[in-house]
């Protein structure tokens, strides 16, 4: 049986939702203009008060998918400042992150299923291997953000179906 790539499980993923969510940001901000909805407004909605807003929501995402592939591949991530004001901010961050993964070459991940990795949390140090890295930690985290995010904008009316979520999957 074939091994599965850890690459082939993480990057084109982690590329597909993001575009998806660029696109998302799109018709967000067309149903911001045609209701007059100030886009500041949005950023800060939340679906309940105790979790993030969805500006942050959609940090967490490009981040988790920046930490899977930056930490397994031992290179530095691209600076990404938490200064987003508007969709096209949100855009830009999100090409930041997808150039940054296309940038990445499998063999720069593939064999690090079992390298460890130390991560820095407000918790304290983390130790975890790079296939639990992806699969436990950052492909959640990462699905959970992308998920609250289109369902804090459903909840706001803006027009969005399944395959607005989905994106277009990888040629693979």
């Amino acid at each position: 049986m074939p091994a599965v790539s850890l690459y082939k499980v993480s990057a084109p993923i982690f590329v597909q939702h993001l575009q998806a969510m660029a696109g998302v940001l799109d018709k967000a901000a067309a149903a911001a203009e045609a209701r007059k909805l100030n886009q500041e407004d949005i950023l800060n909605m939340r679906m309940y008060p105790d979790m993030f807003p969805f500006v942050r929501q959609i940090r967490q995402m490009t981040n988790h998918a920046v930490q899977a592939i930056a930490n397994c591949a031992g290179v530095a991530p691209p600076q990404m400042p938490d200064t987003e004001k508007n969709f096209a901010d949100l855009k830009a961050r999100i090409k930041t992150a997808v150039d940054f993964i296309k940038s990445v070459k499998a063999n720069q991940v593939d064999g690090t299923e079992d390298k460890e990795i130390t991560l820095k949390t407000p918790a304290g140090e983390q130790k975890m291997t790079g296939q639990a890295l992806v699969l436990n930690r950052c492909l959640p985290n990462f699905y959970f953000h992308a998920t609250t995010a289109y369902d804090i904008l459903r909840q706001m009316g803006v027009e969005l179906g399944k395959r607005d979520f989905m994106g277009t999957p990888p040629q693979m």
